[in-house]
């Protein structure tokens, strides 16, 4: 596996460093091709450490962190061939996803510096995935099978490892962000009918259905820091898919589009205030997003004078949990291919209106 260039490593060091001391935006491109990253999966809350997916020489999935300070590093398996890393926590130093183990199955795992990589278990069951961790590092939320080969949303802890969060009466769920303390979990479940459903997960309340916008599924994807506000995606009464955000007061309530059919809602602002995701134009391209204060704008408006001309965003960012720092893949007019990016929004995100 190659290491990112020196080039690479000085150019986000420099960024990195200017984004810390001066408070100022800044928007990095990096050659995708040279990488070998297939995909990012998260950012570390101040820019310093990026996790997610890279390929090796055979096209295998290995999981990988990467910091300003070391580069790159592959996170290896738990004795199998694959990899992926699915999540980090806001200081960097956790990184939670799936492995392969020795005998071939996919299992959730938590990873540091100081541990490596630690084989979460199962429900009974041979499998597992990690897919989201606490800003702390200390509660991790994944899927993993019981003893009758059902996929289960769970809530692991050091001191109390494993635990089923149960269904909204049918066979399965899977968690899929939790919130930064790590006493709220949200994901999707099926019903007693076998509809997959929104579901907002506390010890005192069980798991609650956060219902649709009409239609019959819906899908949380994340949640604020204090577990209030809950966003994802749902099906309306047309069947189309839409970006949502929940509260207790408000109920669910439909985004929508930037034009187009289809929208989906993937990171939300500390306070809840403000909502990333991507949504189709009226000319069914989709696009990422920037929702505040009941308006959906093209995320390259927002940050419009970071952009070259002709360069956008492609497909959902990873965000840190404090919105500051972006990373993804879009598309570098000035050199006319797909590249990954890091954005020093520098407070920026919250403030634009």
């Amino acid at each position: 596996m190659r290491r990112p260039t020196l080039i690479w490593l000085a150019t986000l060091c420099f960024a990195w460093g200017i984004g810390m001391r001066g408070q100022a935006q800044s928007f990095t491109w990096v050659d995708l091709q040279e990488l070998t990253v297939h995909r990012l999966t998260g950012v570390s809350a101040n820019g310093g450490v990026v996790v997610g997916v890279v390929r090796d020489e055979q096209g295998r999935s290995r999981a990988f962190r990467w910091t300003v300070w070391e580069g790159q590093q592959e996170l290896g398996t738990l004795g199998g061939l694959r990899s992926q890393a699915l999540a980090v926590s806001a200081d960097g130093r956790v990184v939670v996803g799936m492995a392969e183990n020795g005998y071939g199955h996919t299992r959730a795992f938590r990873w540091t510096a100081e541990t490596g990589m630690e084989d979460l278990g199962t429900l009974g069951g041979l499998e597992s995935e990690a897919l989201a961790v606490a800003a702390n590092g200390q509660v991790v939320v994944g899927t993993a099978e019981d003893a009758y080969g059902r996929f289960r949303a769970f809530r692991w802890t050091v001191n109390q490892g494993m635990t089923d969060l149960g269904t909204l009466g049918g066979s399965e769920s899977e968690a899929l962000a939790v919130s930064a303390d790590g006493r709220v979990v949200v994901g999707m479940a099926e019903d007693a009918r076998g509809r997959r459903r929104a579901f907002r997960w506390t010890a005192e309340t069980g798991m609650e259905d956060l219902g649709t916008l009409g239609g019959d599924w819906s899908q949380a994807l994340a949640v604020s820091a204090d577990g209030r506000v809950v966003v994802g995606m749902a099906e309306d009464a047309r069947g189309r898919r839409r970006a949502f955000r929940w509260t207790a007061e408000t109920g669910m309530e439909d985004l929508g589009t930037l034009g187009g059919w289809d929208s989906k809602a993937v990171w939300v602002s500390e306070d809840g205030s403000v909502i990333v995701g991507v949504a189709q134009d009226k000319e069914g391209v989709w696009r990422t997003f920037h929702w505040q204060t009941g308006k959906m704008r093209v995320l390259r408006k927002v940050y419009n004078g970071l952009l070259s001309r002709g360069s956008m965003f492609w497909g959902a960012p990873v965000v840190s949990y404090n919105g500051r720092y972006m990373a993804g893949t879009g598309y570098n007019a000035a050199h006319d291919r797909v590249e990954v990016f890091l954005l020093d929004a520098a407070g920026l995100l919250m403030a634009m209106n």
